[in-house]
Parts: structure tokens; sequence; C-alpha cells
């Protein structure tokens, strides 16, 4: 007979809440896929983002994302943050990486590609060194500890060179935060966040055909 491992508090906790649920319901679907999310962290990372969009936690009986995420779900806080930044990243950024969830084939680890996101939203990576990442990543498939450890030699040789942001690098980064922000709390007008994404491009869009360095 085939032996299971043994499961883990939060698991035998989130089977006993699941049990006194309706399995149609949104509640339910998010607990069984956070059950799952070994194999599959992509689904946990749409369904969590959708809960933090549409605030459904607090029809839950939670005050917060966060709370949520800690007692029901059983992830904290930056495990929460970035399996919804790194499905969002996806989402926007590499779609043809998310296209992946239908095959055999498992997706890059939720933490390599928030590395990647931090790569290109919060650290202005060259094209040249994002590319090496995303190469790392996606289609030489280097475990974490791996691809952790190339981002941050990158972010060392960086410094070293005493390299500093231009205005416009620093613009960009700043408005994909600010765009990053935004989609995170409730009831900000979709009309303010298509702005500001719209911004960033044009920013990108001014970097990538002038010498503004």
């Amino acid at each position: 007979m085939e032996q299971h491992p043994p499961r883990s508090k939060g698991e035998l906790m989130i089977e006993r809440l699941m049990q006194e649920l309706d399995p149609e319901s949104d509640r339910y679907r998010v607990l069984a896929t956070a059950r799952r999310f070994k194999s599959s962290w992509v689904e946990l990372g749409e369904k969590l983002l959708l809960v933090q969009r549409e605030q459904c936690f607090r029809q839950w009986g939670y005050e917060s994302f966060e709370e949520y995420c800690a007692r029901e779900i059983r992830i904290q806080k930056p495990t929460a943050q970035k399996l919804t930044l790194a499905y969002r990243y996806l989402e926007q950024e590499e779609p043809e990486i998310l296209a992946r969830r239908t095959e055999i084939k498992p997706l890059p680890d939720y933490r390599s590609v928030d590395l990647l996101r931090q790569a290109r939203e919060e650290k202005d990576f060259s094209p040249e060194q994002y590319s090496q990442l995303r190469q790392a990543i996606v289609e030489e498939e280097r475990s974490h500890p791996t691809v952790l450890k190339r981002f941050r030699e990158v972010e060392a040789a960086r410094g070293e060179d005493g390299v500093a942001a231009p205005s416009l690098k620093a613009a960009i980064s700043a408005a994909r935060r600010l765009g990053t922000a935004l989609e995170t709390l409730p009831h900000v007008p979709a009309e303010f966040i298509d702005a500001v994404n719209r911004l960033a491009q044009w920013l990108d869009a001014e970097e990538k055909n002038g010498d503004h360095s």
C-alpha cells in the first residue's frame, strides 16, 4: 500500500475548515488551492490576488488580507506578498511563462519569479542582466538558491561600480512600484491604475528611444 507523508497541523486545520464549507463557494475553492500549494503556486497566487483585489476576506470575517492568509490559508505576509506579486508579474509581463501552467513541466519557483520582477521593476537591471536572469529561471530551470545567488551577484557588481541610476530609470521604477501598490488597494478607480501603467510604459519607451544617461 502506498504510504502518504504525515500532514502538517496547517493542512489538518485547512481540511477541518473545508468540511464546514460549501464545496461550491469561493472560500472553499481558495482553501482547496492552498492545500495543493506545493504543486500549484500559480493557482494559489491567482486566487489570492483576486481575494486581495475584491476584499473577499472581509465578508469571511477577517480585518485584513494578511490576517486571512495567516489564520486561514496558513501562510505569512512575506509569502502571500511574493505569491501575489509573482502571479501579477507573470500575468502582465511574462504571459508566455504563465501559459505553461497547462503543461506537465513545472513552472519556475514563485520566489525566483519575484526576483525576476524585482530585477525589472525595482532594481533596474540592464536588458542583458534581465535576460540572463530570465534564462537561468525559465530556460535553464535553475534552483531558487542558484537564482538568488546570481541576483545578489549582479546587485553587488552594480554597487561596486558605483553606478547611479539615471533619473529616468528612477522614474520608471517609481511608476511601476506605484502601479503595483495601487492594484492591491481597494476602491482605486481603474482609470487611475491604467494611467500610472501607461505613464510607466511611456517612460520606458522614452528610455529605449534615447540616451538619457
